[in-house]
């Protein structure tokens, strides 16, 4: 059965979705059946490994709403052990398309029931809020991955990230665990960096993980191309450190 691991951050703009593109492919290369489940419906990690976003025939938002089963709209990629699950703007509409719906906090773990014994592991991608879709991808998981960057408003949204992952396991899912924080957009040279990462390290250190995603223009670019960075550029600094951290998650669960 696939363990299901969520990337969540209510802040935008945190690398979430690189890491979640990223940490997928690098697993999959590992020889791990991976699953990448595009909950945002912005659909950066549909395009990210270069599947359109126009051309698809169903979507998160059908699969969502009981519209069709989840193995009919997962997509295979060609990239190696990688399949995904899209998403596209449709998906915005479910926000209030799930709101009359009984435990409409447990659609996708019903939808994702039947699927759950072909893939090793299922990533999925949230948006940057802690609404109905965010919900569901906790409500569903195992884990939690919060990326993060070194700065002093992301340490007071990690507060209230914590609060609900908390609020969600007393409520909906009493196995999820936080898997770990991962530091993304990463320079040792800020004296901001520092601080930030002692003050994780005060109530957080078994959390961190061991390798912090550094600021690289070959991440920034791989997007562009539909590519994870370990197939864009597999010698970059940003490839060896999602390589690292995707290693560091296989041992922790």
């Amino acid at each position: 059965m696939a363990y299901i691991i969520t990337f969540a951050n209510q802040k935008g703009g945190v690398g979430k979705t690189t890491s979640a593109v990223n940490v997928a492919a690098a697993v999959a290369a590992r020889g791990k059946r991976v699953l990448l489940l595009d909950m945002d419906p912005q659909g950066n990690t549909t395009s990210g490994v270069g599947i359109g976003k126009r051309d698809l025939r169903h979507t998160m938002y059908e699969v969502l709403l009981g519209q069709c089963a989840a193995k009919e709209a997962i997509v295979t990629t060609r990239y190696e052990n990688l399949s995904v699950l899209p998403a596209n703007i449709s998906l915005a509409a479910s926000e209030f398309d799930l709101v009359d719906m009984p435990e409409r906090q447990a659609q996708l773990g019903r939808a994702l029931a039947p699927i759950k014994g072909d893939y090793d592991i299922i990533f999925i991608d949230c948006p940057p809020s802690l609404g109905i879709l965010t919900i569901n991808a906790l409500a569903a998981s195992n884990g939690v991955i919060i990326p993060m960057q070194c700065e002093y408003f992301a340490l007071e949204g990690l507060s209230q990230l914590m609060l609900t992952i908390r609020k969600i396991k007393q409520l909906y899912n009493r196995q999820l665990e936080i898997t770990g924080i991962m530091l993304t957009m990463y320079n040792p040279r800020l004296n901001l960096t520092t601080q930030v990462v002692g003050e994780l390290k005060k109530y957080y250190a078994d959390k961190l993980f061991r390798t912090p995603i550094p600021r690289n223009v070959k991440l920034s670019e791989a997007p562009s191309f539909g590519e994870p960075i370990m197939y864009h550029d597999k010698n970059s600094k940003g490839a060896q450190c999602y390589i690292d951290v995707a290693d560091e998650i296989l041992s922790r669960i």
